[in-house]
Parts: structure tokens; sequence; C-alpha cells
């Protein structure tokens, strides 16, 4: 179990950064269903995307020796979730956006929850 967790979070991180890559380098071309942007907006798009691949490499930082890194796991997670929930803030604010982030959204709603069960299946014992 541990193992197929550290895989997982290996891929969600190494996922975050190229994601985040692609903001960075194309800037808000790389968003599905964009549109073109004034600059105020692409520097916001591109500036965003370095928040998300450091979030990435603190995903590969946790793991080795996860089993031990439970706190920065469910900050992680609730990031994540909370990043979600932003998006339904959106989705009430200015209506449903391109299919591909509605299904992003649910994601970000659902893998918090799994990553918090793996890590407390995993966890050691504190103290």
């Amino acid at each position: 179990m541990k193992r197929a967790f550290q895989v997982f979070i290996g891929l969600f991180g190494v996922s975050a950064i190229a994601i985040a890559a692609l903001h960075i380098v194309l800037g808000p071309a790389a968003i599905p269903g964009s549109i073109p942007v004034n600059a105020t907006m692409d520097s916001e798009d591109r500036f965003y995307a370095t928040l998300f691949a450091a979030y990435g490499v603190a995903l590969l930082w946790c793991i080795e020796d996860i089993e031990r890194k439970s706190m920065v796991v469910y900050f992680l997670a609730l990031t994540f979730f909370i990043g979600g929930l932003a998006r339904l803030v959106s989705v009430a604010a200015v209506g449903l956006p391109n299919t591909f982030f509605v299904a992003m959204t649910v994601l970000e709603l659902l893998i918090p929850f799994f990553m918090a069960f793996m890590q407390s299946r995993i966890a050691e014992p504190a103290g």
C-alpha cells in the first residue's frame, strides 16, 4: 500500500510540474477552451503556474519517508481540495467552464480524500 501511494504521489507531482511548465511556456494558451487574454491575465497565469510547480515539487519531496510526512501530505491534500472549492465559487459566479475543467473539479474534490485516507493507513504514530 505504501509503495502504491508513493507511486501515485510521484505521478501527481510530476503531472503538476509538467502542467505548470506548459503554463509558464505557453501562458493561457495551455488552458483548454481559452481565448486570447490581455497581458495582465497572461502574467497572472504564468505567475500562478510557478506555485503549482512548487506544489508538484512538494509532492515529490513527500515520497521518501512518506510515512513520517503526514502533516505535509494532509496540508497538500487540503490545499488541492480548497482549489476545487475555488472552482465551485467560479461556477457560482460565472457559470460552468470547459468540460475538461468540470472533470478537474471533480478530481480536485475527490483526490484529497484519497490522499488523506492513504496517508492515514501508512503513517507512523506520532511520538
